[in-house]
């Protein structure tokens, strides 16, 4: 039987979303890969619980992770009963509709019928009444904003999720999902947009609106999907994601010569701070307090445990600062 670790709360820091009375972690563990049915149980299940143990209590899932697609809530839910059940209560538990799901017309998007169909499925899966958050995982062109809103607040008032939350929105979306649930009642708690040092389009006026009403962020692909690790410090490895030419996500094209440049020249301040350059990634995401956590995503236990250390030291100078903005600019 898995006996949780009694001194789990001690390192880890945790931070207020936006105005609520929630606290998430600062590192956050996402399943949107090696938690599939393509994966072995086990190696995830060891993840999950050493997250555990090291204080990550929020777990980010969404309808369509795996692959297939499903199967990481089913693995989640399995790991509830099996390992977790005694400590539901001491997670935050997310999960998202917005991409494709089933064939036909109400099986993707933003719709009242989509949304409201597939967190009922994605309950089942995860064996709960309800999650902590439910988000729109992406704005749908062709859907009312005002539609998609109204079922993430009837949704709360179900009783299915505690609070919800939107991914993927820009910041004149965003601002309009704030205003539409406020009115209704239900806050808007979490945006979950992409944001690392290769990626900094929330600067551009996200930010802001989630600063101004009070809405927390969780950013994920912090370390733009395994760019700003030591894995791609002297060019592309065999066994990396994007030496498969089947990725749809990071790939060769992602990683070139100036790139690794950058990557190189980054390292060496992480170096100099005495940390991994995927941990300086996150604390750069985290600094000044403006992101409330970083989303991470991890196939081994080391890359937990590097991941974590990076709350130790959170801080930059100015100096540092001005030294990442030369390289990220150049």
């Amino acid at each position: 039987m898995y006996s949780a670790n009694e001194h789990r709360y001690e390192e880890m820091k945790y931070n207020r979303v936006g105005k609520s009375g929630l606290l998430l972690p600062a590192v956050s563990l996402g399943l949107w890969h090696n938690f599939g049915g393509v994966d072995t149980f086990e190696n995830g299940r060891a993840l999950l619980r050493k997250a555990f143990d090291l204080g990550i209590t929020h777990f980010d899932l969404a309808n369509n992770y795996g692959p297939p697609a499903g199967s990481a809530e089913e693995m989640f839910g399995k790991m509830l009963k099996s390992d977790f059940a005694p400590y539901r209560d001491e997670m935050i538990i997310s999960s998202k509709a917005g991409y494709y799901m089933w064939p036909g017309p109400y099986g993707d998007w933003g719709s009242r019928k989509y949304l409201i169909a597939s967190l009922d499925q994605s309950l089942k899966r995860l064996g709960l009444d309800y999650v902590d958050i439910f988000y729109s995982h992406r704005p749908d062109p062709n859907t009312p904003i005002e539609e998609t809103m109204m079922a993430l607040d009837h949704i709360v008032k179900q009783g299915k999720a505690l609070y919800v939350g939107i991914s993927n929105y820009n910041a004149e979306q965003t601002k309009a999902a704030v205003e539409i649930l406020r009115e209704l009642g239900t806050p808007l708690l979490i945006h979950q947009p992409r944001y690392s040092m290769f990626d900094r389009w929330v600067e551009d006026g996200l930010l802001d609106v989630l600063e101004e009403n009070g809405v927390g962020s969780i950013a994920f692909s912090p370390l733009a999907q395994g760019l700003l690790t030591n894995k791609y410090l002297h060019g592309i490895p065999e066994d990396s994601r994007a030496a498969k030419t089947t990725s749809p996500f990071l790939n060769a094209n992602d990683v070139k010569e100036e790139t690794i440049n950058k990557v190189q020249a980054l390292n060496e301040i992480a170096q100099q701070r005495g940390q991994s350059l995927a941990q300086m990634a996150l604390a750069w995401v985290l600094r000044g307090g403006r992101v409330t956590s970083v989303l991470i995503g991890a196939s081994k236990i080391s890359q937990l445990e590097d991941s974590v250390g990076a709350i130790q030291h959170l801080d930059f100078d100015d100096e540092e600062l001005q030294a990442i903005e030369k390289i990220l600019k150049a």
